[in-house]
């Protein structure tokens, strides 16, 4: 079920998403700013495990999922940033650019729909609890979204293959990749893969 507050949670993942997306196109964030911003969001979450900060205290309990909140706060937003940083490093900027956005919007709109909508078990991965209408529906939005940066062919392989990666878990050290992490790496690599293997298309 959609609550309000994984609603809200869903729209500042999208507010922070589109932030990120035009202060590096624009040159005004670099990969350095970003990692600072890891370091800076990582020591909050240590402190915040322990003592209440007033503003970002707000924030946590207005966008925080319960289970987060006290074993790692601020989860979600830090693996954001390290998703983000770590398509800027490895990838072209246009490459970088779609790979933010499939995560951004495709990311947030799969799991809205999902929860709201979705009634069909994911062909994907029957076990997960992610269903069908979500996923199409993320796939859709990263698509367009991501279309802004790349080509056509470019934007709906990566989408499709980074919606796809989302739903079925990657397990590492018996720990699941955090999905922030994986669906622009899958996105970005798709794309560069398509261009060194298949660049007529």
């Amino acid at each position: 079920m959609l609550t309000t507050k994984e609603l809200h949670r869903k729209a500042f993942h999208i507010g922070v998403g589109i932030i990120i997306l035009i202060s590096y196109y624009v040159d005004i964030i670099s990969p350095l700013s970003m990692f600072l911003m890891i370091i800076v969001g990582i020591l909050t979450s240590l402190i915040s495990k322990h003592s209440e900060i007033p503003i970002i205290h707000h924030f946590l309990n207005k966008f925080e999922r319960e289970n987060q909140r006290h074993k790692f706060p601020g989860r979600g937003m830090i693996f954001f940033f390290i998703g983000s940083l770590l398509v800027m490093k490895l990838f072209d900027k246009d490459i970088a650019l779609a790979s933010i956005a499939i995560l951004t919007f495709g990311d947030s709109i799969s799991h809205i729909v999902g929860e709201k909508y979705g009634e069909i078990k994911n062909i994907f991965n029957g076990k997960s609890k992610k269903l069908f209408e979500g996923t199409l529906a993320g796939i859709f939005a990263g698509f367009l979204t991501s279309l802004l940066f790349v080509a056509w062919s470019e934007a709906f392989l990566a989408s499709l293959g980074a919606m796809i990666a989302e739903v079925i878990q990657i397990d590492l050290n018996q720990n699941t990749l955090d999905d922030n992490i994986i669906v622009p790496l899958v996105a970005g690599t798709i794309i560069h893969l398509l261009r060194i293997y298949l660049p007529f298309l």
